[in-house]
């Protein structure tokens, strides 16, 4: 039986089940985890379904999460989708189920749950969540909700089709869920608007970007300068990808100050691989877009250094 055959049967056995996806949620995590919860409603009406995990912030767009309590997972199933390793589930209360179930398309560099089904070529948990679908279409119900929500993942993932994971079949998926009526142009629109402090800080970001000569960009949003914008981390992913456009750009990272004093680290690159640094780092993720944390300034500038180092060899190969 296929690891996929496996979680069908798994998911037909149980009554209640609770998914999560992993924490400070981007588009493919929400997008995934309601898809697959979206989907499992209308195949199972008669089960308990739950998307379960913290705050969504401005992405309240897309899916709200559900209250639930810790007796609820007394004999319930965990569907833990996009959350590279078991640290980064959002929701404390995924321990309590009687077994979790891991659906990702990161690197499995540590991997966890019972059974686990982990697909590295697709350009999204979105994309992975659709290929499930199709693989029992015959079984399984893909609505317009939950075509909305994946397709929402996979134009996050993918940065609209502009990134390297795109392949034919992500542009595939993206045409069938299209076929779905629901309002792409809305859609759109609330994935584009910024708040206006964002937008200012944007322009912060525009002025303030560091780049040497190889292309090894960095951008340091103090604490100081999050309050002076009015802008919390949970905001900041909008301007992830300003330090590309600029020409020459091959691999950058943002450091956002928190509130206990580190910093979050975002990393991007146009072709050095990157999630080495961020493995090295409290992280991990794509070979070209990671996240990490640094202690202190003095981490940061430790990372930075390690950003500069690897693309001035890149840059001589």
């Amino acid at each position: 039986m296929s690891v996929t055959q496996t979680i069908l049967e798994t998911i037909k056995a149980y009554p209640k089940i609770m998914i999560h996806r992993h924490q400070s949620p981007d588009m493919d995590a929400l997008g995934s985890q309601g898809g697959l919860a979206n989907i499992l409603r209308a195949s199972f009406p008669e089960k308990e379904i739950y998307m379960v995990g913290g705050p969504v912030d401005k992405l309240n767009y897309l899916v709200e999460m559900d209250t639930v309590t810790d007796e609820m997972y007394e004999g319930a199933l965990v569907i833990a989708t996009d959350t590279a390793n078991e640290p980064r589930i959002s929701g404390e209360q995924y321990k309590l189920g009687e077994l979790l179930i891991k659906m990702d398309h990161h690197p499995d560099d540590e991997p966890f749950g019972d059974i686990s089904f982990v697909n590295t070529k697709a350009s999204s948990a979105s994309e992975l969540i659709y290929d499930f679908y199709t693989e029992f279409q015959d079984e399984l119900v893909l609505t317009k909700e939950a075509a909305r929500l994946l397709y929402a993942g996979i134009i996050g993932d993918t940065g609209r089709f502009k990134y390297p994971a795109t392949t034919s079949h992500t542009l595939f998926v993206a045409s069938k869920l299209r076929e779905f009526d629901f309002d792409v142009a809305e859609l759109n629109r609330e994935m584009t608007e910024m708040p206006e402090n964002v937008l200012r800080l944007s322009g912060y970001v525009m002025e303030n970007v560091i780049v040497d000569e190889n292309g090894a960009g960095m951008v340091l949003l103090s604490q100081e300068v999050l309050d002076r914008f009015g802008v919390v981390d949970s905001e900041t992913p909008a301007i992830i990808p300003i330090p590309g456009k600029v020409k020459g750009m091959k691999s950058w990272g943002i450091f956002v100050a928190q509130p206990e004093g580190f910093y979050r680290v975002r990393l991007r690159s146009k072709g050095p691989v990157i999630n080495t640094i961020a493995k090295r780092h409290h992280g991990g993720g794509h070979p070209l877009a990671s996240g990490a944390n640094a202690a202190d300034l003095e981490e940061v500038e430790a990372i930075y250094q390690e950003i500069k180092k690897l693309v001035a060899d890149y840059v001589k190969k």
